[in-house]
């Protein structure tokens, strides 16, 4: 497989330049600067380069390198901000007045973070994709946060572990921005379950986990109906 680094494509040449437009530098500063009391990646089996098992006609590819990387955070971003968006339209009214502001400061965010990445892709963007919340109940607070602390640990340690995995110095600075604002959320829902406990994800040495792309997707995987693939994502 062609390293994209090594080699240049017009369709990476296209994705490093769409950093520098005013538009999405517009949108990056709306998440970059916005509240700052709060602000990914995917799902399917990771198979090995060498793997021979067919692929499925019907699945959604996130293709490969740096490529696949944006694409797979753009997957999670998604699941994300449907989630929120969800939140916001059904369950706002059993949060009080200052986490009912929190929720919404959160889905803003998640959904910048979405529209950034797909513009940030342009014709390489994976579709949008179908969600599947039928394990969640937007009547109960309880599951509701519960679930929030799941996505947003997962994105943090998503990001964590795909950033190594990134050639152009350009998307890790943007990969970088993403996941603190992500860790914010992560610490603000974990705080809002019980007071005292936002940082009770980190390690003995202080550090928050990385995870591999491929126990990310299984891990997100109970949550998307749409079915992906991710044979080509660096390991």
């Amino acid at each position: 497989m062609e390293n994209l680094q090594d080699k240049p494509t017009a369709k990476e040449d296209s994705l490093t330049k769409s950093l520098a437009v005013p538009m999405q530098r517009r949108m990056f500063m709306r998440y970059a600067g916005a509240t700052a009391a709060v602000t990914t990646l995917l799902f399917a089996t990771s198979c090995d380069d060498d793997d021979d098992s067919p692929t499925d006609p019907m699945a959604v590819d996130l293709g490969s390198g740096d490529t696949g990387i944006l694409n797979y955070a753009y997957a999670l971003e998604q699941l994300e901000a449907a989630f929120y968006a969800e939140v916001v339209a059904k369950s706002l009214s059993m949060f009080s007045q200052a986490e009912q502001q929190i929720m919404q400061d959160i889905k803003g965010h998640e959904g910048i973070h979405r529209d950034f990445l797909k513009a940030a892709l342009g014709t390489s963007a994976i579709p949008n994709l179908e969600v599947n919340f039928s394990a969640i109940n937007f009547n109960d607070k309880n599951s509701i946060l519960t679930t929030a602390r799941t996505f947003e640990d997962l994105g943090v340690a998503a990001y964590n572990g795909a950033g190594k995995l990134l050639e152009n110095a350009g998307f890790l600075t943007l990969a970088g921005k993403i996941v603190s604002v992500e860790a914010r959320h992560a610490a603000v829902i974990r705080d809002l379950i019980s007071n005292g406990t936002f940082s009770d994800s980190a390690n003995e040495k202080g550090l928050d986990p990385a995870m591999a792309p491929a126990d990310v997707l299984a891990a997100a995987a109970p949550f998307i109906k749409t079915k992906i693939t991710a044979n080509n994502l660096p390991k």
